[in-house]
């Protein structure tokens, strides 16, 4: 099925968007009911962690390859897993040691999961800050944030209330994001500034990135409010008239709410001849259960369908499963690890792989979908002991293709999931051409959880920062936007 205003396949260069034409027409008018608030904060923010803290993983990819010859890096040598340092024999995880870890690979900064005082991003999008004044008894007024008669292929999505205390504090604990809201906030202010960048003859873009690149995705959003109210025109409408290419790319990304840019993402890299399996990776298999609810629902009100019925007729095999799987959005998020358990499915994956001919696919499935990312750590490193194997470099010698990658992006969240964000953007840098639709929806969807840590881990990854890569590979107004967000 066609969407309005986007290509049949790839990322968009979104030139007709909306239609030439058809503002007026597309969607028909009161076809999406402006919700109460996006999303609620309901419970405020996240409970604290338990209070067992989590290390940090070793054994992440050097430059050269993913997995490296041999074994994934950091492999056991025969004999069983090296003992993390400072951590006696048998004690399985406790505190991370000062020490460098596993040497050669990065320990990640603070991927805790448990434990420490950390900035816990409040569902909306504050990180560690406070919910702006504006948001009376905490619940978070949409009015007109995104209008859908003039900026038809943005509609609202107002997620379901869901159970803030249920989502563990500690899968962002320690983490934060480059971007903050902007402290004395004022969105008329901004939409004024924005207004002069754009009239008359040329573009201010250095106004318009110091504005946009500055701001949270909520503030982003009264900024689009505000605008309207001012001066009847539609802020992306204008935005879009004075921009082009993948600058356009990434102002209308950051213009979009955080779920339905993510289900959106979904939608286009399945619309279309052709499948984009790896956009449904890092999204599915990297999202908490909280946020691939959000996603499903969005999917379902703003494009009319199903997200696992589209996820079915897509793909196929042993890579629909894990997929199917991930959309429940039910995977156990105890941060307290059962050491027992890690044993058993250690014991179990090495039986369903390794230890008999052929493979065991539901084992695996079931394992990594089921359980938590403390506990998959603390069965990786059972693995080791067990099989005398890392097992990510089991899981490529017992599975291919994308069910392979799916696996693999699951254990690495699990073991260090700026490590695995880092990789991802390093490699749509490196070499000829920059696959410039991941490197946006890198930095847009992690700019305000985890790319502080998601930089440092860079540098420690592949011996040069991120700003100088993406300096290296961008261009123009796109180049001082992105190395704003990565805060260059």
């Amino acid at each position: 099925m066609s969407y309005p205003g986007y290509p049949p396949t790839g990322y968009p260069p979104f030139p007709g968007y909306p239609p030439a034409g058809q503002e007026s027409s597309f969607p028909p008018p009161g076809q999406y009911a402006y919700p109460s608030g996006f999303p609620p904060v309901g419970g405020g923010a996240y409970p604290p962690a338990p209070s067992s803290s989590y290390p940090g993983a070793g054994g992440y990819p050097a430059p050269g390859g993913y997995p490296a010859p041999g074994g994934y890096p950091g492999a056991p040598p025969p004999g069983g897993a090296p003992a993390y340092p400072g951590v006696p024999p048998g004690q399985g995880f406790g505190a991370p040691p000062g020490g460098a870890g596993f040497s050669g690979y990065p320990q990640p900064p603070s991927q805790s999961y448990g434990g420490g005082p950390a900035q816990v991003p409040l569902p909306g999008g504050f990180p560690g800050g406070q919910i702006p004044s504006q948001y009376p008894g905490g619940q978070a007024p949409f009015p007109s944030q995104i209008d859908t008669e003039s900026f038809p292929s943005y509609p609202v999505f107002s997620p379901v209330s869901l159970d803030y205390n249920s989502e563990p504090a500690a899968m962002t604990q320690g983490a934060q994001g480059t971007v903050r809201p902007a402290a004395n906030f004022d969105a008329m202010r901004d939409a004024e500034i924005l207004r002069k960048a754009m009239k008359g003859f040329g573009t201010d873009e250095q106004a318009i990135v110091d504005v946009v690149a500055s701001r949270s995705s909520d503030q982003r959003q009264k900024i689009k409010a505000a605008f309207k109210t001012m001066y009847g025109k539609d802020l992306i409408k204008d935005l879009k008239s004075e921009l082009s290419g993948n600058m356009e790319e990434l102002i209308l990304a950051l213009f979009m709410p955080p779920t339905y840019y993510d289900a959106w993402s979904l939608r286009n890299a399945m619309k279309g001849a052709g499948t984009q399996e790896r956009v449904l990776i890092e999204i599915l298999c990297t999202r908490t259960n909280q946020e691939i609810r959000e996603i499903v629902r969005c999917y379902q009100s703003e494009f009319g369908r199903d997200l696992e019925k589209d996820i079915r007729s897509d793909t196929s095999g042993h890579f629909e499963r894990l997929l199917v799987s991930m959309c429940q959005g039910n995977r156990d998020e105890n941060q307290n690890v059962n050491h027992q358990l890690a044993q058993e499915d250690a014991q179990r994956l090495y039986q369903a792989g390794e230890g008999r001919l052929g493979t065991d696919e539901s084992c695996f499935n079931m394992i990594l979908a089921t359980r938590s990312f403390p506990q998959l750590k603390a069965t990786v490193e059972a693995y080791s002991r067990v099989a005398n194997r890392d097992l990510l470099s089991s899981v490529a010698r017992e599975f291919s293709g994308n069910v392979e990658s799916g696996l693999k992006t699951i254990l690495q969240c699990a073991l260090n999931r700026p490590a695995f964000f880092a990789e991802r953007l390093y490699y749509s840098m490196k070499g000829a051409g920059t696959d410039d639709s991941t490197l946006v929806r890198i930095v847009v969807t992690r700019s305000e959880i985890d790319l502080v840590q998601i930089k440092q881990t860079f540098s420690q990854m592949y011996q040069k920062t991120l700003g100088t890569m993406i300096s290296s590979d961008t261009s123009g107004d796109y180049r001082k936007l992105l190395l704003a967000i990565v805060g260059q």
